[in-house]
This record gives C-alpha cells, sequence and structure tokens, in this order.
C-alpha cells in the first residue's frame, strides 16, 4: 500500500536532502507523523517562519534574518581581518570555534572547471571591493583542503596580490577535508598557525 500523495511529496522532498535517501527519508517522515504534536507541528512551524524570514546578507553573505546581519554589524569586529570561506556552514564552523574576532565573506561555492563554476560564480568580485570600502589589512582564506578549494584559493590570491595581505589556514586542516566536519580544537589550531600566501 502507498502513503497518500501529501506524504509521498513530502518523502520525495526529505529525500533530497544531504545525508538522506528515500529510505531513511521515509523513516524521518512515519517518526515526524508519529509524534505530530511534539515534533512534525513544531517543525512545520519553524520552517514557514524560517522560509518567510531567512536572508542573505548583503554585506558577506551569511544567513541571517536581517540585510546585515550581526556579524557584520558589530563594530569591533571591524577589525581589518576578513575570513573567506566557501559557504555559510563553513562561517558557521568558525564562529563556533570561537576565536575568530573579525568579519567573513562567504563565496558561494568553489571554482570548479567540471561543474562550470567561474569567478563570476561566486562572490568574488564583492570581495575586492570589500578590501577598501571596509580598510582591510588581512585576508584569511579558510576554504577547504580540496583541489577546488585550492584552485579558489589560489585565483584569489592572484587577483588581490599587493593589495592586501593574504593567508590561509595551516595544520590541523586535513587535505580533502571541510570545514564543517572538523571539531573546535582543529579549528582553532588551524586559524592560529595560518601561514602568509
Amino acid at each position: 500500500m502507498s502513503a497518500p500523495d501529501s506524504i509521498e511529496t513530502l518523502i520525495d522532498l526529505m529525500a533530497r536532502l544531504p545525508g538522506l535517501g528515500p529510505r531513511s527519508a521515509r523513516r524521518a517522515v512515519l517518526h515526524l507523523m508519529a509524534k505530530r504534536g511534539m515534533l512534525l507541528m513544531p517543525l512545520a512551524e519553524a520552517m514557514a517562519e524560517v522560509a518567510r524570514t531567512a536572508r542573505d546578507c548583503l554585506n558577506c553573505g551569511n544567513i541571517g534574518t536581517a540585510d546585515i546581519c550581526p556579524i557584520c554589524a558589530d563594530e569591533a569586529r571591524a577589525n581589518g581581518l576578513l575570513c573567506v570561506v566557501e559557504d555559510v556552514a563553513d562561517l558557521w564552523a568558525m564562529e563556533r570555534s570561537g576565536v575568530f574576532k573579525g568579519r567573513y565573506h562567504v563565496l558561494g561555492g568553489t571554482l570548479s572547471a567540471l561543474d562550470g563554476v567561474g569567478p563570476d560564480d561566486l562572490r568574488i568580485p564583492q570581495l575586492a571591493r570589500r578590501i577598501e570600502a571596509e580598510a582591510i589589512s588581512e585576508i584569511i582564506l579558510a576554504l577547504g583542503a580540496t583541489i577546488d578549494g585550492q584552485t579558489t584559493a589560489h585565483y584569489i590570491a592572484d587577483q588581490l596580490e599587493g593589495r592586501v595581505a593574504l593567508s590561509s589556514l595551516a595544520q590541523g586542516v586535513p587535505v580533502g577535508g571541510e570545514l564543517d566536519y572538523l571539531d573546535d580544537g582543529t579549528i582553532t589550531a588551524a586559524l592560529n598557525a595560518r601561514k602568509r600566501m
């Protein structure tokens, strides 16, 4: 027996989430339905609220509920340091470590010839504009140690050479590693041991 169309639609949508396939999505939906009052209804309300209020920060690309996120609005963080990350998950991972006290710039991905992602598809032009606008003295390239991450880091370094001091994360970030999956101690060690490019 198959589920009603609305439930099948929910299962199909859940199966598109990272880490969930069709079977995991079906189990998750059945669990949510079994706990309608405790889980399903609050989840639906929270998702509707996020869908209604969430927006990208016009300055850095972080996700929040205002046009300018709290990190960009915090004048204490206007210290000349700008940490460049691939996506919001990486920004949140850096923030979770509690070590970095500057501002961020979310690229929205990495350069990838295979996927057809070029410099104009990322927020690289906005990064270049922020150097003068915010008196940036150092850019920390906190990109993953993947081929695409390193290609992107080298491209940015070439574009900004001579305009600002550049550094990258050092020890602690494994080759092929992504920031969102690292523990706080590893991120702290990598940030503290960053090296000039």
